[in-house]
């Protein structure tokens, strides 16, 4: 089949990568220069546990009054704030309290899992290392966190995944670096939790892609999609021509709603905006060996090779103008404080390497992403993968494969297809 991906980001890279392993004419299309640019370009890169990534279930994140307001707030209302913003925020409340969120729970749970097994083959396949460390490490500040936890840990030891609840004495064993002044009531780990550099691996899969004849076409804007015929309409393309392919899937983040829309199809996507900030390691005995999840702060700190990131914070609206986003010193300023509170001395925070990113989330309200048939002949969907994006990448583009060629998923997908919107 001739297929066109839209989008070159992690998702829009491991789609084309499992569609070319099938043999299919495969052309992906992306606006940017680059694969990875935008939303996967520098991302938090916590693979697994993917359910307990912040921001990836709505049931997980606590009352939307304790994550609006007061000292601990961890979303903000950023200026550019409309009503669609807001109703998108009520449905997001409402997905929290909704009697299929268990069912949402479970289907991510087996598709983080799924997703990880495939990352690593795929890794293996292309025998590259992406910067990867083992070990994820969820830090309890109190006892009480560990209850609000407990649907998705349930989740994840019905899927498979080992959890083990430890106290603060081992906490600091497996991550020597650990600084003493904060308090630590006990963790959870998952041995084989994992994290790495997400630009880099989607970098890696674009050429391995390209090996299998996949063809990358960059600064091609899609300005529409059209069905029965399956077509793309490019910018800059002859006036009212089309190209015609037999599939067309969507990886284009928040951008996949806009090209649905004048189908007929309305799905509810939003970016929440997230900050990172990459430094150099300063000390390997000071420094994390693997990954940290703060869910007080909704904080998550990874080891990437030579260098650490510290990354959270979550905006829904636009602050300053589209092509230049301000950046929110207090979200920074936080973000600066976790990392130095937990690993004093791990990171070169005044280096001239230090990075500073802003960049999106693309969500969907129940925080599960579409994946499979959008509805309308030849145009599939897979987007909408919020703060999980690389920890789901390779299971969802394996799972677009499969329906594509009519066989049966490695998982359950029922969940995640785009009818329930």
């Amino acid at each position: 089949m001739q297929i066109a991906i839209v989008g070159a980001g992690i998702v829009g890279a491991a789609t084309a990568h499992e569609l070319a392993i099938d043999g299919h004419d495969v052309t992906v299309f992306e606006q940017r220069s680059a694969a990875a640019e935008e939303a996967s370009f520098a991302n938090a890169g916590l693979l697994s546990p993917a359910l307990l990534i912040p921001w990836a279930a709505p049931s997980l994140e606590g009352g939307l009054r304790r994550q609006l307001w007061g000292a601990q707030a961890t979303l903000r209302l950023a200026g550019g704030t409309g009503r669609t913003d807001l109703a998108w925020l009520w449905q997001w409340r409402r997905a929290a309290r909704s009697p299929n969120a268990p069912a949402t729970l479970a289907a991510l749970a087996r598709l983080g899992q799924y997703s990880l097994a495939r990352t690593r083959q795929a890794a293996a396949d292309m025998g590259m290392d992406a910067e990867t460390s083992r070990g994820t490490l969820l830090l309890l500040r109190t006892a009480q966190e560990q209850a609000r936890l407990e649907p998705a840990l349930q989740a994840l030891r019905e899927a498979g995944v080992v959890v083990n609840a430890v106290d603060a004495d081992t906490a600091r064993l497996i991550e020597p670096g650990l600084g003493p002044e904060l308090p630590l009531a006990g963790a959870l780990h998952t041995p084989e939790g994992e994290s790495g550099n997400c630009r880099l691996f989607a970098q890696m899969l674009r050429y391995a892609a390209q090996e299998r004849g996949a063809r990358f076409v960059f600064q091609a804007r899609v300005q529409a999609v059209g069905s029965a015929p399956t077509s793309l309409r490019i910018a800059g393309d002859a006036a009212g021509a089309v190209r015609r392919f037999d599939a067309v899937v969507l990886c284009a983040g928040t951008a996949t709603a806009a090209l649905l829309r004048p189908l007929g199809a309305a799905l509810p996507l939003k970016a929440l905006h997230g900050y990172s900030i990459s430094a150099p390691v300063r000390d390997e005995c000071h420094a994390p060996q693997g990954a940290i999840i703060d869910p007080h702060h909704r904080v998550t700190i990874t080891r990437q090779g030579q260098r650490v990131r510290v990354a959270g914070g979550a905006e829904l609206g636009q602050s300053g103008s589209a092509a230049e986003p301000e950046h929110h010193a207090p979200t920074l300023q936080k973000l600066y404080h976790t990392l130095s509170g937990w690993f004093p001395g791990g990171a070169q925070l005044s280096s001239a390497q230090v990075q500073v990113w802003r960049g999106a989330r693309p969500m969907l309200p129940d925080g599960a992403p579409v994946i499979g048939a959008s509805g309308m002949p030849g145009v599939w969907v897979n987007a909408g993968h919020g703060a999980a994006g690389w920890a789901q990448a390779c299971g969802s583009a394996r799972i677009v494969a499969d329906l594509l060629a009519q066989r049966e998923p490695g998982v359950d997908v029922q969940a995640l297809a785009m009818r329930r919107f």
